[in-house]
């Protein structure tokens, strides 16, 4: 048997991200700087143990989840090791696929939230390990069923839990051009639908969630990672547990004007367990 470590390259680093260390954690300090935090400085900080990652699956059609096959994530500034232990119980499980390492590789949407992590953990490197779970076309019954079986590590106060998404994807080379005219111009249209969506988000309700989805099927990449999340929550809030929403910054790409031009939306978000 082999002990050989397997590494899942930064594939996307020198293209999405720069592969310099020195360059990305100078990036890294200045964009973390500018943030706007809403509470109030901390008296003392509990560093999660756990990272889980979410992201939706762009290049391979899934409809299940799937697990890395890779030991260690590389990032331009350290690597991040995935909890093999976490791992092996998800995979006992029999919900989950193992993805080649190829498709790993291929995909962006979790890979471009570990320079972040791995900034925001870097006085902890050597104390924390990733939990990277790519999700795929899933139907409401799974949805409900991997939240179901992660809200048990939602509700562990040593795991984070970082959900992976752009917001609407509006234009023709997205085959997606809904337009509210009484929103004004279309980039305010956009901005209503996305917003209409986030609302919904932020009252932690998977079932309004899936039905706005329905109806005006806006192009939420990680809609299945949001769905997933919200099922989670809703399995906790059976218990009692007590947990809120908010959404913290949006932005468009670009402001659309016309039927030629395109957007991707960006938001972010916080959920806080009390």
């Amino acid at each position: 048997m082999s002990n050989r470590v397997v590494c899942r390259e930064a594939s996307h680093a020198g293209s999405w991200y720069s592969a310099s260390g020195s360059q990305l954690n100078a990036q890294l300090e200045g964009w973390l700087s500018q943030a706007q935090s809403t509470i109030r400085p901390a008296r003392a900080i509990i560093a999660p143990r756990r990272v889980f990652i979410l992201g939706p699956s762009h290049h391979v059609p899934l409809s299940r989840c799937a697990l890395s096959p890779a030991d260690v994530y590389r990032t331009p500034l350290y690597d991040l090791r995935i909890d093999q232990k976490v791992y092996a119980d998800l995979w006992k499980t029999g919900l989950f696929e193992r993805m080649s390492l190829q498709t790993d590789e291929d995909e962006h949407s979790i890979e471009m939230h570990l320079p972040y992590t791995a900034k925001a953990m870097e006085s902890h490197k050597d104390e924390f390990s990733i939990v990277p779970v790519l999700v795929g076309a899933l139907s409401e019954s799974k949805e409900q069923e991997y939240g179901r079986l992660l809200s048990k590590y939602l509700a562990d106060p040593s795991n984070l839990f970082i959900i992976s998404s752009d917001f609407c994807h509006w234009g023709q080379r997205f085959r997606y051009t809904y337009y509210d005219e009484s929103q004004g111009e279309i980039y305010r249209s956009i901005e209503h639908l996305d917003k209409m969506g986030m609302s919904i988000i932020e009252q932690l309700d998977p079932i309004s969630f899936t039905n706005y989805l329905k109806k005006y099927r806006n192009t939420i990449c990680g809609r299945h990672p949001i769905g997933v999340l919200l099922n989670a929550v809703a399995e906790l809030r059976k218990s009692g547990l007590e947990m809120n929403f908010s959404f913290l910054n949006y932005a468009q790409s670009s402001q659309c004007r016309n039927w030629q031009d395109s957007s991707v939306s960006y938001a972010a978000g916080a959920l806080i367990v009390h």
